[in-house]
């Protein structure tokens, strides 16, 4: 394997370059050429397209031997076509990826309440936000199979690092639920999930889906506690069900409707990689609580 596409270059892959460019030559695919300089001190090279514009992706066929996918779906729709354009063009190489990773949402497995979830759950999405991630999902495993290109699925929950806290929503005083109506959340540090990323690539069987979460154990209002806390900021209000729809947005709620406890047995056994941050007390302590 010489060769690592990278497509859709946020937080978490751009997080995941450094890992990868000291050993192979990395392709970034950013749909705007601002980025083009911080990526490439990165290590990565650059190649600008746009998965909403399948003109601009001929020249991904038979560009690499591996393709992290960490682009997201389009806001509205039941299908990702993102996804859909990005297999249709890798298809019309003359060489196929091995390997193809894809980034995904613990999200595809809807409310589950307060039930522990591994990944032989059924998926069940309560949103279309989460459908049409698992829409993604189906179209990698089908172009897997008929293709025969080994794809990882990781499954990611909240992802935070110390420039991705919700510090604003507790200076503005926004609410929780209070404890006996409230969810239970599930989180990983971005460098960790980066670093999962780049091992997936190399590790781990065809079709495989791992459940990509640290060990934390809170609800959400433990969370936003445990993040007051470290800054020296008030705890939020707790409220009942019926009073935060008043005071939250309609996305915020949604993720109030949705309670599991997510089980990451199986990535730690197979990727065997220990995690940097195993729970968000450990991240929080990594994080000066003067940055803010």
């Amino acid at each position: 394997m010489r060769t690592i596409l990278i497509v859709g270059c946020g937080d978490v892959a751009r997080r995941a370059i450094p890992w990868l460019a000291g050993r192979f030559r990395v392709i970034a695919m950013i749909r705007d050429d601002s980025q083009r300089a911080a990526l490439r001190a990165l290590g990565a090279r650059v190649l600008v397209a746009d998965l909403d514009d399948r003109r601009t992706l001929r020249r991904l066929a038979g560009i690499a031997d591996a393709v992290l996918h960490a682009a997201p779906p389009p806001r509205a729709g039941a299908a990702d076509s993102r996804t859909r354009h990005l297999l249709a063009a890798l298809a019309q190489g003359g060489t196929l990826p091995r390997r193809l990773v894809y980034i995904s949402t613990t999200g595809v497995y809807g409310d589950c309440a307060g039930a522990w979830v591994t990944e032989t759950r059924p998926v069940s999405p309560d949103s279309d936000r989460a459908g049409r991630r698992v829409d993604a999902e189906r179209r990698l495993r089908a172009f897997g199979r008929r293709c025969g290109v080994s794809v990882g699925i990781l499954r990611a929950p909240g992802i935070y690092a110390g420039n991705r806290l919700p510090v604003a929503r507790l200076e503005r005083g926004d609410p929780v639920l209070r404890p006996e109506d409230d969810v239970h959340t599930n989180h990983i540090h971005a460098e960790d999930l980066a670093r999962w990323c780049a091992i997936a690539l190399f590790r781990g069987g065809a079709g495989r889906v791992w459940n990509a979460c640290d060990d934390t154990r809170l609800t959400m209002g433990g969370y936003f506690n445990a993040v007051a806390d470290h800054f020296g900021l008030p705890r939020p209000e707790a409220l009942s069900r019926a009073q935060i729809a008043e005071r939250v947005s309609p996305l915020t709620l949604s993720f109030m409707r949705e309670s599991r406890q997510i089980d990451n047995a199986r990535i730690k056994r197979e990727l065997r990689a220990p995690l940097i941050y195993p729970d968000i007390h450990a991240g929080l302590a990594a994080v000066p609580p003067a940055i803010h």
